[in-house]
């Protein structure tokens, strides 16, 4: 998992240009926590990984509202990408939170969204044209428009010094990047993106777009960003069955090309936090890292099947509807051949929530959500 170096000087520039200028914003406890609510509420932004059903409501392939998805979930199929919670899911209960309802869902309003609210949508990327050969999708730009939605909803309900104070004790959490590779560098036929830019190039691009989104949400008066970071994507079962890598082995190739994003995104990290506006803190999650070693050392977390999904039939497809799963689910690292078991989101969970800065930096979400701005 070699991970190849980017310059990112350019991004660093721009993000100090628009940090200078402003951007305007218009640009349940679960599993046993019962912890008392630590942050105001938990707001999340990003795709597949994190999406609570808001693609139910679009015109869209990518879709998980079916059996077996949700199958160890007591809600059944609520349109996650997972045999049951997510890795927000998981945050959340650490955080004392609810799990927030999805922005399409009609019934999302009123009391409801005080809590939070998710706006990730399945195959949505950073850039406005991955993930399209799905259909309809919320991308990174349109969910900080949805945002706005809510902010409006908002401030109907709040003074505006109660907003603030709201929006500022809230964590803003933010999964974006896999589909402007899986579904836009890596689908050369479809895309010309790999044609265009190297690895670093598009890394650079990637970064240059999500900064000022990054900016409006802070802007509209988020001070606390969980931004992960890509995992090996060459290790999921969709690129191992791809042919481009010999039975058993990753995909060193994809794994490589992530790794100017992580590098980017961690050094966009370190500006944001060190820029000319303080009262904000971003933090890092080094999913690269931390799935990485579930992959490199399985029977330390009980897993015995690292290369296949639960689900589907072969290795490059989302589960079929009504397909039974396997039995053993705790024992696969994958779900199906694009998204891990919600055994694996709740490592990775508790890695964001309580790890060192290896896991994430440069503090973790604990520390993070103890934090108190002076407004």
């Amino acid at each position: 998992m070699k991970i190849l170096r980017g310059k990112m000087l350019g991004v660093i520039v721009l993000i100090m240009r628009l940090m200078v200028m402003g951007v305007s914003a218009s640009n349940n406890s679960i599993h046993g926590t019962s912890n008392a609510a630590q942050v105001s509420a938990m707001f999340v932004f990003g795709d597949s990984l994190v999406d609570d059903g808001n693609n139910n409501f679009l015109r869209s392939i990518a879709k998980a509202n079916y059996y077996p998805y949700g199958v160890d979930s007591t809600r059944g199929a609520t349109g996650k990408f997972s045999n049951g919670d997510t890795f927000v899911d998981y945050l959340g209960g650490w955080l004392g939170l609810p799990a927030p309802p999805p922005f399409a869902d009609p019934t999302t309003t009123g009391q409801n969204i005080i809590r939070g609210v998710n706006y990730a949508s399945a195959a949505a990327g950073i850039l406005d044209e991955s993930g399209q050969h799905y259909g309809e999708r919320y991308t990174l730009s349109q969910q900080v428009i949805n945002f706005e939605t809510t902010l409006s909803q908002l401030r109907t309900m709040m003074t505006p010094p109660d907003l603030t104070r709201h929006l500022a004790r809230s964590i803003a959490v933010l999964v974006f990047g896999s589909n402007d590779y899986i579904n836009n560098y890596l689908l050369p036929g479809l895309y010309p993106s790999s044609f265009n830019y190297n690895p670093s190039q598009f890394a650079t691009l990637l970064l240059n777009r999500y900064a000022p989104q990054l900016l409006a949400l802070k802007s509209a008066g988020f001070c606390k960003f969980v931004l992960p970071g890509l995992g090996p994507l060459g290790c999921i079962p969709a690129q191992r069955a791809s042919g481009q890598a010999p039975p058993g082995r990753c995909v060193d190739y994809v794994n490589q090309i992530v790794g100017p994003f992580n590098e980017g995104l961690k050094a966009l990290v370190d500006a944001l936090n060190n820029g000319s506006r303080p009262g904000s803190m971003f933090v890092y999650g080094n999913t690269y890292a931390a799935m990485g070693d579930v992959l490199n050392n399985p029977g330390r977390y009980g897993f015995e099947v690292v290369d296949r999904g639960c689900c589907g039939i072969g290795q490059q497809i989302t589960c079929l509807p009504w397909m039974p799963p396997c039995f053993n689910r705790t024992q696969y690292v994958f779900w199906d051949a694009f998204h891990p078991t919600q055994a694996v989101d709740a490592i990775l969970a508790r890695r964001a929530y309580a790890g060192p800065p290896s896991d994430c930096y440069p503090i973790n979400v604990q520390q993070l959500a103890l934090i108190n701005f002076v407004l």
